[in-house]
């Protein structure tokens, strides 16, 4: 699970590098977080620079070969365009899967 937690992370982190100096001065509004314990966490919070965030991760098939982690959220921000994003994301057995009017279409 940590691993999960750092890779999101880092993809926030990468959207806070391309704010403005608001980012510098972001307050945090709002912060949640509960442990599950083995059966996964969840998480929210929320900035005074319009960036906010939402996890929650559960464990499938527990004590079986087919145990796995499954991650969903969503991350909002305003970028230095002054465009509101959001990006929807899954992660499971299945691989990441992200969602986001901003982000190219795969026709299948």
């Amino acid at each position: 699970m940590a691993g999960l937690t750092l890779l999101f992370g880092l993809i926030l982190a990468s959207f806070c590098a391309c704010s403005s100096n608001a980012a510098d001065t972001a307050q945090i509004l709002r912060y949640d977080n509960d442990n599950l314990d083995s059966d996964g966490y969840a998480f929210s919070f929320e900035t005074s620079d319009g960036i906010s965030r939402e996890e929650r991760a559960t464990l499938k098939n527990p004590g079986t070969p087919e145990e796995a982690i499954a991650v969903q959220g969503s991350v909002n921000w305003v970028g230095p365009d002054g465009v509101h994003y959001k990006l929807n994301y899954l992660a499971d057995e299945n691989g990441f899967q992200a969602q986001g009017e901003h982000l190219p279409q795969v026709e299948h």
